[in-house]
């Protein structure tokens, strides 16, 4: 007696379809399951026969081999209990075979019969629907995450009772339906820009960084606000679109992180990782690789508070995530891709007391402790931040001024309109934002005339700028254009582009 389930699998964020073949055969009983299975895969037939025998089914006392298909790629999780329950029940003829094989399904079975919640669900969806499925059976819980997928139906189900019976014509489930546009409604924030008192100056180089999707950094005194202004950065992000929320969401589902009841990331991501993250946290990694936080970040932002406090080799992993977008994690087993295009805003003190260069504070660190504690941001790595922002601390007569400065809703607007020209910019390409301009979109699109030629020529004949640094400065100075509604590079948004880059030039080494 032979039946044949499918259900599917997850490597990196794209999901694969897997076979699950029951065989039974006359001999002592005996279950097992080949197809290199994972702990949590070979501790299934314990589950199953416990939830088939509570469900008040048969369990024969035979030979049970189950084979999950393709062989020779690893399975782990707890999403073939339900397809293996049904293999089962289907090689017995207590379910028609011929029903069981135009549909994929997932689902952990508890010893009582119960389905619950299973990983990565949203690839999967994309994986039945792309193959022609009539439908998936899954867990209730995971039904909002795959309905967000058009062009196939969702039977979410709460019992292996319940799918026997629909799959026997017993009972009827009806296909879920999810609302999406009311998901993608902005919620109200907590924070607003307008509570930082003072600090213009920085405003503005948070509302650039938002507008061009560019990489931050800022330096300044305990104290002085860089934390505040980070976590607010959020607010003036344009929403995310359906094409982002989706890949967004993809690596939020594998991790098993979306939010209970929501079928999408909507909200660009903020993560805000510890300084004692390790390298294969931050980038991803592990024996069977997962992303780390700079895919969780994608499409969002990634905060690194008091970045000189994070160990080197962490720090250094993130250059080439920062300059490819994705991150390719390598194992003897195998390899995975995850997307990790991010906005990178780090903070750091200028050196270990935070008080260099402080009017009113004196600083007790040596030129070696300065130039130690400086020297963990490295060279190549402060190349790739575009922004570098000095924040000094606030006077009293900003911190006890009545007047709100600009609001998140005014620089929001401002930068909406400076990415409409930038959508219309890049229409034809695979970017969204300047940020993200290579060698030759630069060439293009950010001519600049002879005056700021020679602006910017003595700026890098005097601060010894690299040729990344070159190219940083004019991404910057075409953002500042668009926020101005201009057309056209001029002198002004060059030389306001180069004061942003204030490290390359204060940096010990």
């Amino acid at each position: 007696m032979l039946a044949k389930i499918f259900s599917s699998a997850v490597i990196g964020i794209d999901a694969y379809i897997v076979e699950v073949e029951v065989d039974i055969s006359r001999g002592l009983p005996a279950f097992a399951t080949v197809g290199l299975p994972e702990g949590a895969v070979r501790e299934s037939k314990e589950r199953v026969k416990a939830a088939v025998k509570n469900s008040g089914y048969h369990f024969p006392s035979d030979r049970i081999t189950v084979n999950l298909a393709p062989a020779d790629i690893k399975k782990e999780g707890a999403a073939f209990d339900l397809p293996m329950a049904l293999g089962i029940l289907a090689a017995t003829s207590l379910i028609p075979a011929t029903a069981c094989s135009r549909y994929l399904f997932l689902g952990e079975l508890a010893l009582d019969g119960l389905i619950r919640p299973v990983r990565g669900v949203l690839p999967m969806a994309i994986a039945a629907r792309d193959l022609g499925f009539e439908g998936i059976f899954l867990p209730k819980e995971n039904a909002p995450e795959a309905a967000v997928v058009d062009g196939i139906p969702i039977y979410p189900v709460t019992t292996l009772s319940q799918v026997v019976g629909a799959l026997t014509s017993f009972s009827k489930i009806s296909p879920f339906t999810l609302q999406i546009n009311h998901l993608f409604q902005r919620p109200p924030s907590d924070v607003d820009f307008k509570d930082v008192r003072g600090q213009e100056s920085a405003k503005r180089a948070l509302e650039i960084a938002a507008a061009g999707g560019h990489n931050l950094i800022m330096v300044g005194p305990p104290g002085s606000g860089k934390t505040m202004l980070a976590k607010r950065i959020s607010t003036i992000l344009l929403d995310l679109s359906f094409e982002e929320s989706l890949e967004t969401s993809k690596v939020y589902s594998v991790m098993g992180l979306m939010r209970k009841g929501y079928g999408l990331i909507t909200r660009r991501p903020f993560r805000f990782p510890h300084h004692t993250i390790s390298d294969a946290g931050l980038i991803g990694g592990g024996r069977h690789p997962k992303p780390g936080e700079v895919s969780l970040a994608h499409n969002g932002v990634l905060f690194l508070d008091e970045a000189p406090e994070f160990r080197k080799n962490v720090l250094e992993v993130l250059r080439q995530p920062m300059e490819d977008g994705q991150v390719t994690i390598a194992r003897a087993s195998s390899t995975v891709t995850y997307p990790a295009r991010f906005m990178l805003v780090a903070a750091m003190n200028p050196c270990p007391c935070g008080f260099l260069g402080d009017a009113k504070h004196e600083c007790h660190c040596s030129f070696r402790q300065i130039r130690k504690y400086r020297a963990k941001i490295s060279g190549p790595l402060l190349d790739r931040i575009d922004i570098h922002l000095d924040v000094p601390a606030v006077p009293y007569r900003d911190l006890a001024a009545v007047e709100d400065g600009a609001s998140s809703a005014e620089m929001l607007a401002r930068v909406k309109k400076a990415r409409e020209f930038q959508a219309e910019r890049f229409k034809r390409g695979r970017i969204h934002c300047n940020a993200q301009m290579n060698s030759r979109q630069i060439k293009r699109n950010c001519v600049i005339d002879a005056e700021s030629s020679a602006l910017l020529e003595k700026a890098m004949e005097r601060f010894g700028l690299s040729a990344r640094a070159h190219s940083r400065i004019l991404k910057i100075s075409r953002t500042i254009a668009d926020l101005e509604g201009s057309e056209h590079i001029k002198s002004a948004h060059v030389a306001e582009a180069i004061q942003y880059r204030t490290l390359d030039r204060k940096m010990p080494r």
